[in-house]
């Protein structure tokens, strides 16, 4: 079940970054601005954080089966994915983006209580694997734009959304509900407060806002950084430069990820899932301040660091969420997961939104220091989550950060 979760949410987020990985041509077919081409992902992004809090205050994950809304949400993101290779300006591209990300707000939270639904003990592992499985989704598109460079933009968004419906066949047709987490449950209009209201859920989820400050900023941006760092070496050393090593430095950068989440999954289930996501965001933290070190540098310190960055980033995610699992009532972890990402996603909007502005103002060498409060601040956020939740659990505590005997 775990395997066939994944593939489906692989196929399914290749929807996220169909159109940033096609930014340049976009940019060019629709006479875009620098904002406006922003919006490419933010719309998505804005989308997503609309159908998420939605759902949230509906309790849809909770009420209806997430099978069928994984399916449902892959079904009308893979349209409206599609509907860009056709449109006929750059306000109706950004409109189906938005419409894109309300449709993936149905496919990834349902995604990680199916998961969880399967696993109690190895949940860590678990959603780390999910987690790694939609990194690579999301860094495919930038991977085809990279090996295949002729191919296009619209044949890449179409292909996105085949993808997709897929993924949701798959998931309609042959994932079972797993017997740990309620299929469905009668509504609650109070489900979100009881949800805010536990402190341990509400600490995971302050611990996650930092991770998600940093997360999509570095996913979006990576691409213009990179080029930008390529260009700057190429002119330093009388060598050539092409526009496909900055897509090639994006889906480093997010491919990595899967290998971080998978391994951080596996470490968080033996030593902790708030210790090892602190370590996370204090590693890519420290990645964001070598971010100026290496910009202009030989590409390959460039490729080094998206490497180790595009690892941790996204590394305390899966366990974020396993958290907020654990902590939240078996018949609302649809909602508490949906209400999590909500949050998180909304504050995306803001750091995406400024990390090209602080490249504009004072160059893309510097723009990456923007993100390092971000993770610096969730790593405060869940200092003692594992104690608590070993108290939860009737084991005993240990302290933050260091390993217990």
């Amino acid at each position: 079940m775990l395997a066939l979760i994944a593939l489906s949410l692989f196929l399914a987020m290749t929807l996220w970054f169909s159109a940033t990985a096609v930014a340049p041509a976009l940019v060019t077919r629709f006479h875009m601005t620098g904002g406006e081409a922003a919006w490419l992902t933010m719309a998505v992004q804005a989308g997503f954080v609309a159908g998420t809090l939605l759902t949230a205050i509906l309790n849809v994950p909770d009420v209806i089966n997430a099978r069928h809304l994984f399916g449902v949400g892959c079904l009308v993101g893979a349209a409206a994915n599609a509907g860009v290779a056709a449109a006929g300006s750059a306000e109706s591209a950004i409109a189906l983006r938005l419409l894109t990300g309300v449709a993936l707000a149905c496919v990834y939270p349902p995604g990680m209580k199916l998961v969880a639904g399967w696993f109690t003990q190895r949940r860590g592992t678990a959603l780390g694997i999910l987690i790694g499985a939609l990194t690579i989704g999301s860094a495919f598109p930038h991977l085809v734009a990279a090996v295949l460079p002729d191919l296009t933009w619209p044949s890449l968004v179409r292909l996105s959304s085949a993808l997709a419906l897929a993924g949701g066949v798959i998931i309609v047709t042959v994932v079972r509900d797993g017997p740990y987490v309620a299929a469905s449950a009668p509504f609650d209009a109070r489900a979100a407060l009881h949800v805010w209201t536990n402190r341990g859920t509400r600490q995971a989820i302050l611990g996650y806002l930092g991770h998600m400050w940093e997360l999509y900023a570095v996913w979006t941006w990576m691409a213009a950084f990179a080029s930008a760092s390529l260009t700057a070496y190429a002119a330093g050393h009388g060598a050539r430069t092409t526009s496909a090593g900055g897509s090639l430095a994006a889906f480093v950068v997010i491919a990595s990820g899967a290998v971080g989440a998978a391994l951080a999954g596996v470490a968080a289930d033996r030593i902790g899932k708030a210790r090892v996501a602190a370590w996370a965001m204090l590693l890519s933290a420290a990645c964001a301040l070598l971010s100026c070190a290496v910009f202009g540098a030989s590409p390959t310190w460039l490729y080094l660091l998206a490497i180790v960055w595009g690892a941790s980033v996204v590394a305390d995610s899966a366990q974020f969420s396993a958290l907020v699992a654990e902590f939240s009532p078996r018949e609302s972890v649809g909602t508490a997961l949906t209400l999590e990402t909500c949050a998180g996603f909304l504050l995306t909007m803001i750091s995406i939104r400024l990390t090209p502005m602080v490249a504009e103002a004072i160059g893309w060498r510097w723009a990456f220091l923007l993100l390092i409060p971000g993770p610096l601040l969730g790593a405060v956020a869940v200092r003692g989550l594992d104690r608590r939740a070993r108290a939860a659990a009737g084991a005993p505590g240990h302290s933050f950060l260091v390993p217990r005997s």
